[in-house]
């Protein structure tokens, strides 16, 4: 067994260390409340530590900048650059040591999986959990959550004054 279940690995000053599957950061700017929004307080807060690498900044960039997502979040693409440029500020960067394919059901979201594997993270965070599903038995023992199960494991919370801001430039 890859990581112990859902033992929440802490980086050194405590923070709960996710990896962000790219849905849960459009549902996050796309609305002021909900499960997704205050991760992204957390992760503004310095209570989340996301895990990022180039492969899934890129990911994230291209999605957050197509027009319907533009048009759903009310953004424009410097203010996707702006919020990224914090997100990343807030994150660690992972270098993918170790490449493990086929991991999961949507090669897309393969990156994500080694990433959180690489990084050792606690979960990976996404409303899609059906991608992430093992192709095989012998697949990662890795948490795979939705927003709000992680929300449950988390003892921070944002006050009403950080509700609103953070993510949205």
């Amino acid at each position: 067994m890859l990581f112990p279940v859902f033992s929440l690995l802490h980086d050194i000053v405590g923070n709960m260390i996710l990896v962000l599957d790219t849905d849960v950061l459009v549902s996050g700017l796309r609305s002021n409340v909900g499960a997704s929004r205050v991760l992204l307080l957390a992760v503004a807060a310095g209570e989340v530590t996301p895990l990022v690498s180039v492969g899934t900044v890129l990911e994230y960039e291209a999605v957050l900048k197509r027009p319907a997502i533009l048009r759903a979040t009310c953004l424009t693409d410097a203010d996707v650059d702006d919020f990224l440029d914090d997100f990343i500020a807030h994150a660690r960067e992972v270098e993918t040591d170790f490449r493990y394919r086929p991991l999961v059901r949507d090669p897309d979201d393969e990156m994500f999986m080694e990433l959180a594997i690489n990084g050792q993270a606690a979960a990976l965070v996404s409303f899609n959990l059906a991608d992430f599903r093992p192709v095989d038995r012998s697949g990662p023992d890795l948490p795979v959550c939705r927003p709000g199960e992680i929300l449950r494991r988390l003892a921070w919370r944002p006050s009403v004054i950080s509700r609103f801001g953070f993510p949205r430039p």
